[in-house]
């Protein structure tokens, strides 16, 4: 596998502590929506005993041209160097690598568990399959404490209205009516039927912090999902 020495090119916040780091493109780079890369800080002011190495899914998908990367920003070394990068500061690339992506029988459904910041690879697969107009059925849902703590909320509101194959069902676990009059609690079995009519038919799609992925492969196993049919991407510290 290549590695490269890319730049960074800007950087936005995009939720609350999340913030979207835009890369330039190594010459005849190509990836699959869903996978990811190892970014090494070269010669960072500060280190720690985590080293200076992280893997980050591409956000983007593969026909949007550009190299993009999303991180939640927590108190490590790395995060606070990567938060203070400067445009045209470079880094060591290695990818891309990964097999979370999407499947390619187009009859059976996709369905999309997705915590946080885990949604990162997931943007870049269901804007790959929309953008090439395959007909998986499509439903993601997208777990967050806030609606400040969504990165894509409203992107992915607005791909639903364009296409019906999708459907998208946003889920807050900490706002209150006034602030939310969606679907609020955790992710459970109760909620997963209401939006899913046969749990046995999908494939499923787990990414997000770590417990929170356990905690979905058991509930759908208990729910009569098949267990073959459950795919996994653990955010571990993000």
């Amino acid at each position: 596998m290549a590695t490269f020495s890319i730049k960074l090119k800007k950087k936005k916040e995009i939720a609350a502590d999340t913030f979207a780091f835009y890369w330039q493109v190594p010459e005849d780079f190509t990836f699959k929506a869903g996978q990811f890369a190892d970014f090494t800080l070269i010669d960072p002011p500060e280190t720690d005993e985590e080293g200076n190495t992280r893997a980050f899914s591409f956000v983007y998908a593969p026909h949007e041209n550009e190299l993009v990367t999303t991180t939640r920003i927590r108190d490590s070394a790395y995060k606070r160097v990567l938060r203070d990068l400067k445009e045209g500061t470079e880094v060591s690339f290695d990818g891309p690598h990964g097999g979370f992506t999407l499947h390619k029988t187009e009859s059976t459904p996709a369905v999309f568990i997705i915590g946080g910041i885990g949604i990162t690879p997931v943007r870049s697969m269901i804007a790959q399959a929309l953008k090439e107009g395959t007909s998986h059925q499509i439903t993601l849902l997208f777990s967050n404490k806030t609606l400040k703590d969504a990165p894509f909320l409203e992107e992915f509101e607005q791909l639903a209205k364009e296409h019906d194959n999708f459907t998208f069902v946003p889920v807050m676990t900490r706002s209150n009516e006034d602030e939310w009059n969606g679907e609020r609690g955790h992710i459970n079995e109760e909620l997963l039927k209401r939006h899913v009519k046969d749990v046995e038919a999908p494939i499923y799609y787990l990414s997000g912090p770590a417990d929170m992925v356990q905690a979905m492969q058991e509930m759908l196993i208990a729910a009569g999902a098949n267990e073959d049919n459950i795919r996994m991407e653990e955010f571990s510290g993000y």
